[in-house]
C-alpha cells in the first residue's frame, strides 16, 4: 500500500530537520500505539538524507550496541572501534560525529531501553545537554507505549522531562482519508465497505494495508480474514495491551473486556467483576494509560455515578468485543462460526 496522509506530520518533521542540519541538534518525541505508521513516516523523512536507524529490543545491551555498530558504519561510514558495548559509548560518539557533519538519528521504540539498561535515559540527558548546541544531529525517539513514553518525557521527575524540541503523537486515519484508500482498491466501494474497514480496523494504517493488500474490501471479506487461524489480529489487542500493562494486564484485560461487554458504569463494572472496587484501575486506565475516556450528562456534578466509561480505540473495542469474548471458539479452530457472529452483528446494526 502507498503511503497515505500525514502531510502536516511530515511538513512539521522536515522543519525540525531542517533547524537540526542548519542551526543545531534538535530532539523530536514520536509516539503513537503499535501498528500506526511511526517508522514509515520517520523513513520517509529521512530519505535521502544521510540517516542512522536503530530499533531497540529487549536484548543484551552489549550485543545490541555490537548491531548498532554495524548499522552505523553502513549508513554513515563511521567506524565504531572494538570494545564499544554500551548505549552510551555509541550515543556519544554519535553526537560527536554530528559535530563534523548532519545526519538524522531515529531511534525506535525507545522506551525498550528501561528493559536493557534504565541508566541510558540519564546517560542521553547529560550527552544531549553538553553537545546538543555544538552537533547538527536530528534526534527522533519513538515510542509505542503510551505510558512510558509519558513518563520518560512529561513526568517533572522524567530523566529527559523539558528535552524535547517537538512533542508528536500520531493518531488513526480520519475517514477521508480510509476512503481515499478504499477507493484506490475498489472504485465501486459502498458507504457500507467504508464503514466495515473503519469497525474492523479503526483507521489504523497497517490493519488497513493488511486488508487491502489481501482485496478484502466488504465486510464479508474482512470478517473471514481476520478470524483466520494465522491472522495477525487474533491476538494484537492482547499483544498492544500487555506491553502497557507489563504484570498487571489481567486486571485491566478484565476490566476492558466488561466495557466492551456494555458494562459502562463504575457500579455496573464492579458488579461484573464480583463487587471488585475498580476505580484506581478506571483511573490508570483513562489518565496515564489514555485507553478509556468518561462521559458526563450534562449537568451532572463531578463523581456522580452517572458517568459512562468507553474504549477510545476503535480497534480494541473491535478486538474485545469478538476475539477476546468469543476466544472458545478461535480456541477450537471455529474460525467460521466468529466470521458469521461478525457479520450478522454488521448487519443488525446496519
Amino acid at each position: 500500500m502507498r503511503f497515505y496522509d500525514r502531510g502536516k506530520e511530515l511538513q512539521a518533521l522536515r522543519g525540525m530537520q531542517a533547524q537540526a542540519f542548519g542551526e543545531h541538534s534538535r530532539m523530536t518525541v514520536l509516539t503513537g500505539r503499535r501498528r500506526i505508521g511511526k517508522t514509515s513516516l520517520g523513513r520517509i523523512m529521512m530519505d535521502g538524507s544521510p540517516s542512522v536507524y536503530l530499533f531497540v529490543g529487549r536484548k543484551n545491551e552489549s550485543v545490541m550496541c555490537e548491531e548498532f555498530a554495524a548499522e552505523i558504519y553502513a549508513a554513515l561510514g563511521e567506524y565504531v572501534p572494538e570494545g564499544v558495548r554500551t548505549f552510551r559509548e555509541i550515543f556519544k560518539m554519535l553526537m560527536l560525529i554530528g559535530e563534523r557533519r548532519p545526519f538524522n538519528l531515529f531511534v525506535d521504540e525507545f522506551q525498550e531501553f528501561l528493559f536493557v539498561n534504565p541508566s541510558v535515559y540519564s546517560d542521553i540527558q547529560n550527552l544531549w545537554d553538553s553537545y546538543r548546541r555544538t552537533s547538527h544531529v536530528n534526534l527522533v525517539l519513538s515510542g509505542s507505549v503510551f505510558s512510558m513514553m509519558e513518563r520518560i518525557f512529561k513526568d517533572e521527575k522524567g530523566p529527559l522531562f523539558g528535552r524535547a524540541d517537538m512533542l508528536m503523537r500520531l493518531n488513526p486515519f480520519s475517514t477521508e482519508v480510509m476512503r481515499d484508500i478504499i477507493s484506490d482498491y475498489k472504485s465501486d466501494y459502498t458507504n457500507d465497505d467504508l464503514l466495515a474497514l473503519y469497525a474492523v480496523t479503526g483507521g489504523v494504517p497497517k490493519y488497513i494495508e493488511l486488508l487491502m493488500d489481501n482485496r478484502c474490501t466488504d465486510i464479508a471479506a474482512m470478517a473471514d480474514y481476520v478470524t483466520r487461524p494465522d491472522s495477525p489480529f487474533i491476538d494484537e489487542g492482547r499483544n498492544l495491551l500487555i506491553q502497557e500493562f507489563g504484570k498487571q494486564y489481567g486486571t485491566y484485560f478484565s476490566i476492558l473486556s466488561v466495557i466492551a461487554g456494555g458494562e459502562v458504569t463504575q457500579s455496573d463494572i464492579e458488579n461484573a467483576l464480583g463487587e471488585k472496587s475498580v476505580g484506581g484501575q478506571l483511573k490508570l486506565l483513562e489518565d496515564r494509560f489514555d485507553i478509556i475516556r468518561k462521559h458526563r450528562p450534562i449537568m451532572s456534578k463531578e463523581g456522580s455515578q452517572t458517568v459512562r466509561f468507553e474504549i477510545k480505540d476503535n480497534f480494541l473495542r473491535f478486538w474485545f468485543r469478538y476475539f477476546d469474548r468469543y476466544r472458545s471458539l478461535i480456541e477450537i479452530g471455529n474460525s467460521r462460526a466468529l466470521a458469521r457472529i461478525i457479520c450478522d452483528d454488521y448487519r443488525w446494526v446496519l
